[in-house]
């Protein structure tokens, strides 16, 4: 791989730097040297030195590889649906180059020396960045707090019980506070145990059509309260994973108003898909949150367009084929979605819900700025991790050709509009279609 790479005629999108037009950058040593724009300001001179490798990105966009902050990478335990390497293989895929993996492994990533395994792993065989995220509490459990502190240290980015929510609030004030201390990120999987019960879908006219057990809105919107209020109570920083209600998008909005330290995140699914897409009972629907009404995945796309909702994070959760092969209520959750996010966020531009620096911002630069991590900008100095995609190529979605594990996707056989062309991770080309 060549150390110098010249990447020409690119539209360039760099919402770090405020930057949305045509131009050229230089890669040296795995950093970004120099940008220049064919029009307006240059930013500084990008040139072809000796020896370079030219990448003609005429009528492609050139943007800071995507930042996804909710993946499940199911290594270490559960290698039959996923390994470090086929996830971090399907993320650059997607244009991702930093993916961030939550902790429902087995043994749950709850202490300091599986968060170091995930790390070895992903150096030995990972094609892009990974960065753990640590549980909350010890199992996932509830009931005791993990070592937050250690794992921090050890490369911990921001610490949630993903896939099980901290119904315990003296727990969960007790992480905002460790969290304070440490400078991380609490990310809630917000989901009232309780009031979901034994749902398998959103509680609504659909789900007494097609005769399944409800998840009211309210399960999600609960526990994203009290989390506020904790929250503002211990000046802890909150993010909210997986938003998926119009109630949950108001209470975010009212908090970040009232000066809360408050984020959020929704995925694909959520702003493509309503709970209607459940008939025919295809176990693919099968999503936790689940699939919501058309007034809740219009909320999703209002509060992306006014920066309520910061990032759209894909929640890759790739099951084997038999976890699928069943009746809808007892089949896992979760969508296979990294290699899908792309031409489904890009959908929002073409709509003219999101500019395209905006949906940028929301892949990429945000995401980054959430976890404190240094990616998510095209900045000289920075590294060169850098997605190229061609946003009107058209595609099939073909589920058996994904190069996760995980085949489990409700848009297989979805003609796509929209494709990573080329991923860049330090400079390496790491992925060409």
């Amino acid at each position: 791989m060549p150390e110098k790479i010249l990447i020409q005629n690119g539209h360039i999108v760099d919402p770090s730097q405020l930057i949305d037009g045509i131009g050229d950058i230089s890669i040296e040593n795995g950093k970004i040297v120099a940008l220049e724009l064919k029009s307006g300001k240059a930013k500084s001179k990008a040139r072809a030195s000796d020896g370079a490798k030219v990448i003609d990105a005429t009528g492609l966009y050139v943007t800071p590889g995507f930042v996804d902050m909710h993946v499940h990478l199911r290594e270490p335990g559960f290698e039959h649906k996923e390994t470090i390497a086929t996830g971090t293989k399907a993320a650059v895929k997607g244009g991702f180059t930093t993916a961030c993996c939550m902790p429902n492994t087995s043994p749950v990533n709850d202490n300091s020396e599986i968060t170091a395994f995930i790390l070895d792993k992903a150096a030995e065989a990972g094609a892009c960045r990974v960065f753990p995220i640590g549980a909350i509490t010890k199992g996932q459990q509830g009931e005791e707090l993990a070592e937050i502190g250690n794992m921090h240290d050890t490369g911990c980015v921001g610490f949630s019980d993903d896939g099980r929510p901290v119904m315990n609030s003296l727990i969960m004030r007790r992480a905002f506070e460790y969290g304070k201390a440490f400078g991380t990120t609490m990310i809630s999987h917000a989901e009232d145990i309780h009031l979901a019960g034994d749902g398998v879908m959103h509680e609504g006219e659909a789900s007494i059509r097609f005769g399944l057990r409800g998840i009211p809105a309210a399960a999600e919107e609960v526990m994203i309260a009290r989390d506020i209020i904790l929250a503002q109570m211990t000046g802890g920083k909150l993010h909210i994973a997986h938003v998926s209600t119009k109630g949950s998008v108001a209470l975010i909005r009212k908090a970040k108003k009232d000066g809360v330290n408050i984020t959020a995140e929704t995925c694909p699914h959520y702003f493509t898909l309503t709970d209607m897409a459940v008939e025919g009972y295809n176990t693919a629907m099968r999503v936790n949150p689940p699939l919501r009404s058309a007034e809740d995945m219009a909320a999703m796309k209002a509060g992306l367009a006014d920066g309520t909702i910061d990032a759209i994070a894909t929640d890759h959760a790739p099951h084997h084929r038999d976890d699928k092969l069943m009746e809808f209520d007892k089949a896992l959750c979760g969508i296979s979605g990294l290699e899908t996010a792309l031409a489904l966020s890009l959908q929002l531009v073409r709509d003219g819900v999101l500019t395209m620096p905006q949906l940028v911002n929301a892949l990429a630069t945000k995401p980054a700025r959430i976890l404190g991590l240094p990616y998510g900008t095209l900045a000289a100095g920075a590294a060169a991790d850098i997605a190229i995609f061609d946003p009107n190529r058209t595609w099939t979605v073909d589920a058996q050709t994904f190069v996760s594990k995980g085949k489990n996707t409700p848009f297989d056989g979805w003609k796509m509009q929209g494709q990573t062309l080329m991923t860049l991770v330090e400079g390496n080309i790491v992925y060409s279609l």
